[in-house]
């Protein structure tokens, strides 16, 4: 099968990045894969390091120059490339295949993966399912019923939470952890309960939030928990914040990570309290690390997580709940970490890249079908 994969994120990317880059690891050995992204972008440096997979330089811009270039280009590709199938990952490339493939007189079947909780009852949406949407596919149950009551809803629409790589996200071994925490943390973590996320530090992750619930601890307990948020290093205001809540002693932030493994790995469990969510990769990964999540109830998030079992699920903000969590933590860590192992299982069993790899294609050979 002949499939090419769009992004137009020029950064980082996000959860999209690690979308693509997983297909295309677990799909290039059996199949002829292109990705067409931004040169800046993440996805087309990683992209580039994958044996078998064609990366095209491509930009996704709405400029009237587009028309002439970036869309020419991008119609030029799809015409030689003679693709089975076309996988748009987000809105503003998935405009840009509806426009460079109109008239064509063999279209690729194309796949749109609904990645984010914003709206989709705008025109465009309506007219990108009416001329560029064969099958769409949601990243949880939550986001798939957003798009069934979208004109989205007129496709088949089909629920495949992400997939990660069970044997790169693995709890590592026992015996560097110590010094690992110490590079993370600090020389004074010992007996202290560790706790991390990967998340970013926008606001909307949440982080803030657990800062503040940390900071209504007792004293004595308070003093017992540090936290670490890994992302683009946070601006003044949010440190003014945690210097306010009298916390900014006991939070760490490693700046934007390439590899979140060390990083998360040092910790006793892991964190996305996000306000809004589409499932969260930072979640399945906290948990393949063997790591029991503390989650918010937003969006697909909950999806992850059995509460009580393999990480625990609070309210959007609410922070005496988060409390209250942390202080079962600080008070049973036993239970803790035999709830990380749980979530390790959960991760091998559900999350596996395998599986995923899998449930897409079949959506692709149902499309051609």
């Amino acid at each position: 099968m002949k499939i090419l994969y769009t992004n137009f994120h020029a950064g980082n990317g996000g959860g999209h990045v690690t979308y693509i880059i997983n297909l295309a690891k677990a799909l290039a050995k059996d199949h002829q894969i292109t990705i067409a992204a931004p040169p800046t972008s993440r996805l087309y440096r990683y992209a580039k390091a994958i044996p078998g997979v064609t990366v095209e330089d491509m930009q996704y811009t709405t400029r009237p120059s587009s028309w002439f270039k970036d869309r020419a280009r991008l119609r030029r590709l799809i015409k030689a490339g003679r693709y089975d199938i076309i996988h748009a990952n987000g809105s503003a490339d998935h405009k840009q295949v509806m426009l460079a493939t109109l008239g064509l007189s063999r279209r690729p079947r194309i796949v749109f993966t609904k990645h984010n909780d914003h709206p989709l009852t705008s025109f465009g949406h309506k007219l990108r399912v009416a001329l560029a949407t064969d099958h769409g596919i949601a990243v949880s149950d939550y986001i798939h019923g957003l798009m069934a009551r979208s004109p989205y809803g007129k496709r088949p629409i089909t629920t495949i939470r992400h997939g990660i790589d069970t044997d790169f996200f693995a709890p590592p071994a026992q015996e560097g952890l110590d010094a690992l925490r110490t590079r993370i943390f600090g020389p004074d973590w010992q007996g202290k309960l560790l706790l991390g996320s990967a998340g970013g530090t926008d606001y909307d992750k949440g982080w803030l939030d657990l800062v503040a619930a940390v900071a209504a601890l007792p004293p004595a307990d308070k003093a017992r928990v540090l936290l670490m948020v890994a992302g683009d290093p946070p601006s003044e205001a949010k440190l003014d914040r945690v210097r306010e809540l009298g916390m900014i002693g006991q939070v760490r932030f490693p700046g934007l990570l390439d590899d979140v493994r060390p990083a998360l790995a040092a910790c006793h469990a892991g964190f996305v309290l996000s306000y809004r969510e589409a499932l969260s990769f930072a979640c399945r990964e906290i948990m393949g690390l063997g790591l029991p999540a503390l989650v918010s109830d937003a969006g697909g998030l909950p999806e992850n997580v059995t509460d009580g079992v393999n990480g625990w699920i609070v309210p959007v903000r609410d922070v005496p709940a988060m409390t209250a969590r942390l202080r079962f933590m600080l008070d049973h860590p036993d239970i803790v970490r035999a709830m990380g192992a749980k979530a390790r299982e959960t991760s091998v069993n559900e999350f596996n890249l395998a599986r995923f790899a899998a449930a897409t294609l079949d959506v692709y050979r149902r499309t051609l079908g």
